[in-house]
């Protein structure tokens, strides 16, 4: 699945509200080895580098268009290609963040336990995922496949995400590993300019799969298909924006 940063990057302060509030709650004052787990286009890692120094901080993904964007963005800074579901520091860190990147890592429970063996005691591990499945963004991605004749590709392969586990899961994994577990779940309400601005997000995340999936012969028919369920379910507000609600669930866990 191809990515692009320049799709992503079309809501960046949006994108980029969670991954503060995120950075917001480690309780670090400074670092020796940092990483940006799935950094993207360097948005999040660029908040890691503002707090901590470029000389601290190494960005890690696995889509080259997102390195390439992110190592434009911050020269001085350390870009490395990586698949999270196998990478393991090299050296004890002091600081593993990862925005909006574990909700595509399969069994992301057993990756999360064992990153937090390759943190020091006193380390931290930062996370924040989509929790959104269950909205109408996601729910009319589900209702197109079956709109079309791409619904036979979809037969044979499922680009639907796995749903987040409960809270307490991540509690009977990662607590015994922290000295300090904060599970919490915020949900951001973005005012955007119309529904068809949905589609756009979209088009950036969670709705890539489902194109690639379509083909390229049924893309633009599936997103047409798509869009029209979006604006029939996002009604315009007294202002004529629409919101655009969007769950999102946090982990920081203290190594022990």
């Amino acid at each position: 699945m191809a990515w692009s940063s320049a799709q992503y990057l079309k809501f960046e302060d949006e994108r980029t509200r969670p991954a503060r509030d995120l950075l917001a709650q480690v309780p670090l004052e400074t670092v020796e080895r940092a990483y940006d787990l799935g950094c993207g286009p360097g948005n999040s890692t660029e908040l890691l580098v503002a707090r901590f120094g470029p000389d601290s901080v190494t960005g890690l993904d696995s889509d080259p268009n997102m390195l390439a964007a992110a190592r434009s963005r911050l020269k001085g800074t350390r870009f490395v290609e990586a698949d999270l579901e196998t990478w393991q520091p090299p050296q004890p860190a002091d600081l593993l963040y990862a925005n909006a990147v574990f909700q595509w890592v399969p069994d992301h429970l057993t990756a999360l336990a064992r990153l937090m063996d390759g943190l020091r005691p006193g380390g931290v591990l930062a996370v924040q995922m989509p929790d959104n499945l269950q909205e109408p963004s996601h729910v009319a991605m589900e209702e197109a496949v079956e709109d079309g004749p791409w619904r036979a590709r979809f037969k044979t392969k499922n680009p639907k995400r796995d749903p987040l586990p409960a809270p307490s899961a991540y509690f009977d994994r990662l607590a015994p590993k922290s000295s300090r577990l904060d599970v919490w779940q915020t949900v951001y309400n973005h005012p955007m300019a119309k529904a068809d601005a949905v589609v756009e997000w979209m088009k950036g995340t969670g709705l890539r799969p489902y194109l690639d999936t379509a083909g390229l012969q049924h893309a633009p028919a599936f997103l047409e298909a798509y869009g029209a369920r979006i604006r029939s379910l996002y009604r315009p507000m007294g202002d004529g924006r629409v919101l655009f609600r969007f769950p999102r669930l946090f982990v920081v866990a203290v190594r022990r």
